[in-house]
């Protein structure tokens, strides 16, 4: 089996103009960024805007493992399964962030005959999004120093100062650091540190907002810190919102690539969904929704994550609604949470044993599909499963899943073999999403409403979507709770910053976990972005290397051929 980079670079690329064209797209729309990358211009939903809505369909998962879930595989896969029935479909997909790159997560273009190309250009700087993120962000932390140093004239309280700097690669030993240090002409000495970089509020503006005015808007309403009497400072106070959004003029523009069987893909934004709200662009999804009969869109990490919060934050900033979801698991995936192998950080995983047909194993598993399943529907959409086929499935192993997710209240539950077959292996996924969104209308609705008390917000989705028993805040969570609430900030959405290898805050507790409470330590506004999120347990906002980080295979020869990318 050839390697998935073997398998891109073998791909035959269309033309990008000849991809938009096909879903009558004008070129006077379409900015070209070589032969096989391409920019849509915002004025493309102005001549959109009497164009009525296809169906809006995201893809989710059960709680991942070190093992992979192939979410993104079925996503792609599915949309090239769409086209091969006849189907205008389009994927709206997140642009993967460097740190997973090298680290220890891969790509995000799918795998195996699934993927979308030009797989390098996608997993590396593709048109620079990421890095004008960066950019804006840090400038805005630039303005902060220097207004500090220069008199302060805005009163800042240099011990409340909540924006960081950013860079989009893991790198642990920026978590925390000290700065200004060297004298007075090298600003004022104080502890912060780097998040990664789509990690910034900047990246969770740029995937929900609407448009450049609805942009620009929003970049000042970041707050960076407090005065001494206690009211917040935004960039717009700063004066560096206007230069915010000059950097971002490009980055807004959603970018087009094609599957290997040459379906669109729009590709726009790349929060992290353990981090931020975990979901591709807002401007994506309305074009994408007006151009094909189906939209098919992925949300970060377990049901739990991703989906969640594109229900509860992307949904109402958008006023989107969802018509089916489509819930991918892997038979190996449930035997680890059922305990099959047990994960040690720095060893390799037993595949071997995973590969063993363990019934009691994939049983207990089950219990975490049991309760992906139950997340979704909580919102009242219809859910599909899709079992990611692997060749040590057996047959019996296949029909317990099948039939298990089913008795969970999945309206299908099918095969998917993509990964191996393409679009020809994901025609019955295909089939039973056509037939769930044709035949059961979705019941849309919110887990929870904005009025609620923000200490409320956050015990409805750890009780009814983790599981959790109750809730524990540090004394810091809580003062930052009464301030957010004095000042006018607690009728937000709540983006849960967490771990996305459990339902708990704990990334040890597997399966479906029972009687653990979760523990909020601190909770930050996001109020460009539109939300609130609380950090679980030891969540950190910037990753770290593993031991053995991806980047040390990756090479490139004589001819500029890249070698060693997955």
């Amino acid at each position: 089996m050839k390697s998935d980079i073997e398998i891109a670079q073998s791909a035959k690329m269309l033309p990008i103009l000849e991809i938009t064209r096909s879903l009558g797209i004008p070129d006077d729309y379409v900015e070209l960024y070589g032969n096989y990358k391409a920019k849509l211009t915002l004025d493309l939903l102005d001549y959109l805007e009497d164009r009525p809505k296809g169906k809006y369909i995201v893809v989710t998962a059960i709680t991942p493992t070190p093992l992979g879930e192939g979410k993104t595989t079925t996503a792609i896969g599915l949309g090239q399964a769409m086209g091969r029935l006849g189907k205008k479909v389009i994927n709206t997909i997140r642009q993967p962030s460097l740190g997973p790159v090298f680290g220890i997560k891969g790509g995000a273009a799918g795998g195996g005959y699934a993927q979308c190309v030009p797989m390098e250009d996608f997993n590396l700087h593709f048109t620079g999004d990421t890095h004008a993120v960066a950019t804006a962000h840090n400038l805005l932390a630039a303005f902060l120093d220097a207004s500090i140093l220069h008199g302060n004239p805005l009163n800042i309280d240099p011990l409340t100062i909540t924006w960081p700097r950013v860079v989009d690669i893991s790198d642990r030993a920026l978590r925390q650091i000290v700065i200004g240090l060297g004298g007075s002409q090298n600003g004022y000495p104080r502890e912060t540190g780097f998040d990664i970089a789509v990690a910034s509020e900047v990246m969770a503006i740029l995937a929900l907002t609407t448009g450049l005015k609805d942009l620009r808007e929003r970049l000042g309403r970041i707050v960076v810190g407090y005065t001494y009497d206690g009211q917040p400072v935004t960039a717009e106070d700063l004066r560096c919102a206007g230069a915010m959004a000059v950097l971002m003029k490009d980055a807004i523009k959603p970018n087009v690539i094609q599957t290997l069987e040459n379906t669109p893909v729009f590709v726009h934004a790349g929060p992290f969904a353990n981090i931020a709200h975990g979901n591709s662009s807002v401007l994506a999804d309305l074009m994408a929704l007006r151009l094909a009969d189906y939209t098919i869109t992925e949300a970060g990490f377990g049901a739990d994550i991703g989906a969640e919060k594109m229900f509860n934050i992307k949904c109402r900033h958008s006023g989107l609604r969802v018509d089916a979801a489509v819930l991918v698991a892997t038979i190996r995936a449930l035997k680890m949470h059922g305990g099959a192998i047990r994960v040690v950080p720095g060893k390799p995983l037993d595949k071997e044993a995973l590969a063993k047909e363990d019934m009691e194993a994939l049983d207990k598993g089950c219990e975490n599909l049991d309760k992906q399943i139950e997340n979704v529907l909580l919102h009242g959409v219809p859910v599909i499963v899709a079992l990611n086929h692997f060749p040590t499935d057996t047959e019996r192993e296949i029909q317990f899943v099948l039939e298990r997710a089913k008795k969970a209240g999945a309206s299908a539950a099918v095969v998917s073999k993509v990964w191996a077959e393409g679009g020809a292996g994901g025609i019955d996924l295909a089939k039973a999403v056509i037939d769930v969104t044709e035949n059961q209308p979705s019941n849309f609705k919110f887990l929870y409403p904005l009025d609620a008390p923000i200490k409320q917000k956050i015990e409805t989705i750890a009780t009814k979507i983790y599981g959790a028993d109750g809730v524990d805040y540090l004394p810091l969570a809580n003062r930052q709770i009464r301030r957010y609430t004095r000042l006018g900030f607690g009728n937000l959405p709540i983006c849960m910053a967490k771990t996305h290898l459990s339902l708990s805050h704990d990334p040890n507790l597997k399966g479906r976990p029972r009687n653990f409470r979760v523990t909020v330590r601190e909770v930050r506004a996001s109020m460009g972005a539109g939300f609130l999120y609380p950090l679980l347990g030891e969540m950190r906002t910037m990753p770290g290397l593993p031991s053995d980080p991806a980047g040390a295979h990756m090479d490139i020869d004589e001819d500029g051929k890249i070698i060693g990318l997955f």
